[in-house]
């Protein structure tokens, strides 16, 4: 009865939320906005973490190789040893006097000391010792620019050297000899046989000082060196070198690659002069009548262009330390070939040196 009487009544009055109710419910509000703000904050990061990580990788820079030229500064030369060797090989060799003396009085004397030549036990000249260990002195590079005085090749003196008549200075000296059937030819019209040239070529030889280095290249197509670097002019390597020219100067006018020590070479004088950049002299004499050809492709033979050579030699040259001068000696050029050797030799420093009958 009570029930129907409540429902007649209408609905019962709501109960009022206690103090600590409220307090939790708004400390649960706080704490869901907390985490909910720290949602959002992590994903803002990320996303914009991702997108920077993305543009970081598209906008890599390109990568550069660069190659700096290294710059070399070439050793001093070892005159001023040889200028010291040379005087102590002048100094008077000491001399030992001393006897065996008793301070004590005996009854018998001691016998003298027997005489012993002490120039026999004293080392050689310097100069004999360095010719012996001169590569360890001078080195492959170690080589400046001059020969010094009282050395002229080929009959000259003073200064320098001279190679039939054409002078030059450097103390690394390599010699390449034309000695195909035409520049054989044309040299003894021109009133220089082979004789004449192999004298010419000793006398250089033996008038080089010990502090120079030198070799001898013979071609026609194919090309056969004395050594495969520079050389020592000790008395033992100027000998050997007499002997090369003397014996194994080739004379028929073509050299087979079969033969010992002969190099194969399609590219005629440009194959010549690139193995005699590599062996780095500090001059170049080319004997020859200054017209070469070569075989590009194996098979016909042609004249060589003048700007490939041209463009060969200077490309040789930047690849130096400094410009190697070429001097080349030509038996009855044509005009234009001597034309065109005068312009290439111009820009390395060199002289073109003309024999005619």
């Amino acid at each position: 009865m009570s029930e129907i009487q409540a429902s007649l009544n209408g609905p019962a009055p709501k109960r009022k939320r206690t103090r600590s109710e409220a307090e939790v419910s708004a400390r649960r509000a706080m704490i869901s906005s907390v985490i909910i703000g720290s949602i959002i904050v992590h994903v803002v990061a990320l996303v914009l973490f991702g997108a920077w990580t993305v543009a970081k990788r598209f906008s890599r820079p390109e990568a550069r190789f660069e190659m700096k030229k290294v710059v070399r500064i070439p050793p001093k030369t070892p005159e001023h040893k040889m200028n010291v060797a040379q005087h102590e090989a002048m100094a008077p060799k000491p001399t030992f006097n001393d006897k065996l003396v008793s301070t004590r009085p005996t009854d018998f004397a001691l016998p003298e000391m027997p005489e012993i030549d002490m120039q026999q036990m004293l080392p050689l000249d310097p100069s004999e010792l360095i010719s012996d260990q001169v590569n360890g002195l001078v080195g492959s590079a170690g080589m400046g620019s001059g020969l010094g005085d009282g050395f002229g090749g080929g009959g000259g003196t003073g200064s320098g050297m001279s190679f039939f008549g054409v002078r030059a200075e450097g103390d690394r000296i390599l010699l390449l000899f034309d000695v195909s059937t035409s520049a054989v030819t044309k040299a003894e019209r021109s009133g220089v046989p082979l004789e004449r040239i192999q004298e010419e070529t000793i006398k250089l030889i033996e008038g080089l000082p010990i502090s120079a280095q030198f070799s001898l290249i013979q071609f026609t197509g194919n090309y056969m060196p004395f050594t495969g670097e520079l050389v020592a002019a000790t008395p033992d390597n100027k000998k050997a070198a007499t002997k090369w020219v003397e014996e194994e100067w080739v004379t028929a006018g073509t050299m087979s690659a079969a033969d010992r020590g002969v190099v194969a070479n399609l590219y005629g004088a440009i194959g010549v002069l690139e193995r005699s950049f590599e062996m780095r002299p500090d001059v170049i004499f080319l004997i020859c009548d200054a017209d070469f050809q070569y075989r590009p492709d194996g098979n016909a033979i042609v004249d060589i262009p003048y700007d490939e050579l041209r463009d060969k030699i200077e490309d040789l040259q930047e690849q130096q330390v400094k410009e190697i001068p070429i001097h080349m000696i030509a038996f009855e050029p044509r005009d234009d070939d001597a034309r065109e050797w005068r312009r290439i030799l111009r820009r390395t420093g060199g002289d073109f040196t003309e024999l005619k009958d």
